[in-house]
């Protein structure tokens, strides 16, 4: 029984196989188009199926790995972003910043320079009427003071009021700023002997003058020919010269209406009584000489 089962399996098998053979070997036209269609059948699910799968499987991964770089990258685009955006707005913020304080400071400029002209207009105004009267009136008073002092200082000392005071042991002498003038006693030695004992001598208004600690003095024997208009001591300021001294003495003097006499640097009569005017007017010991505080009253040491 298993033998006729047996070859009976055998034989259905050996016709489908011949069966088949038949049908792959028939060339005719109509049976090759049945086959190719019946090929591209059976085979193209299979293939969809399989690109589809492939394609499923593609993008998933792409997905997952898209997923997984996803969060990071964002993150810094999101803390880049945020710092352009800060840049952009401090920056921003600072050109509106520097616009304002030049828009400010234009407006300000223009604002504080129509006040300030306006106010200057008005103060320049008045300060220069001001002015001009002060100048007008300091004009005034000075020629109306020189005028009435040369005129009663002139008939004063000329009076014999104040007089030419030519005893330096007089009491007008007295104090420590005049100890110059008590002690000077006039020498008289020859040219040699001026030269060994001072190093500083100079010939002004034809004259022989050596100095001597603040001080100028004459050089009585120098020239034997020569003799002085003073013969006394005389305070001189910077180490400048006699002359200049008592030139800018008879400046001063003048220009305050006690010396109406020429600007010639000697310590004549004239500029002397002067001198002995001025200190009384102003409460100076009468010495008719230049001394330290005369100097300092007039204001020219």
């Amino acid at each position: 029984m298993k033998r006729v089962l047996y070859s009976a399996c055998i034989g259905s098998l050996a016709l489908a196989l011949t069966a088949w053979g038949a049908q792959t070997n028939d060339r005719r036209p109509d049976r090759a188009k049945a086959q190719r269609t019946a090929n591209v059948r059976a085979t193209t699910p299979a293939h969809r199926s399989s690109t589809m799968s492939t394609h499923r499987n593609f993008s998933t991964a792409q997905y997952r790995q898209r997923a997984q770089i996803t969060p990071r990258t964002s993150s810094h685009a999101v803390v880049n972003r945020d710092a352009r955006m800060r840049t952009y707005r401090e920056r921003t913020l600072s050109s509106n910043r520097d616009f304002g304080a030049r828009r400010n400071v234009a407006v300000n400029r223009e604002r504080n320079l129509a006040v300030n002209r306006t106010r200057n207009v008005d103060m320049n105004r008045h300060r220069d009427t001001d002015q001009f009267r002060a100048r007008n009136n300091l004009a005034v008073n000075r020629n109306r003071n020189v005028a009435a002092n040369r005129t009663r200082n002139f008939a004063y000392y000329r009076g014999g009021n104040v007089r030419i005071n030519n005893n330096f042991r007089s009491a007008a002498f007295r104090g420590q700023q005049y100890t110059v003038f008590r002690n000077y006693h006039r020498q008289w030695h020859d040219r040699s002997w001026w030269r060994s004992h001072y190093d500083r001598i100079i010939f002004v208004n034809n004259g022989w003058y050596y100095w001597n600690a603040g001080y100028w003095f004459p050089a009585w024997g120098y020239d034997p020919y020569v003799t002085y208009a003073y013969d006394g001591p005389i305070y001189a300021y910077n180490g400048w010269s006699p002359d200049r001294v008592i030139v800018d003495v008879q400046e001063q003097l003048q220009r305050d209406g006690y010396y109406d006499g020429p600007i010639d640097g000697i310590l004549g009569p004239m500029t002397r009584e002067a001198i002995a005017a001025f200190q009384a007017d102003n409460g100076l010991a009468v010495t008719s000489v230049i001394d330290e505080p005369t100097l300092a009253t007039l204001g020219v040491a």
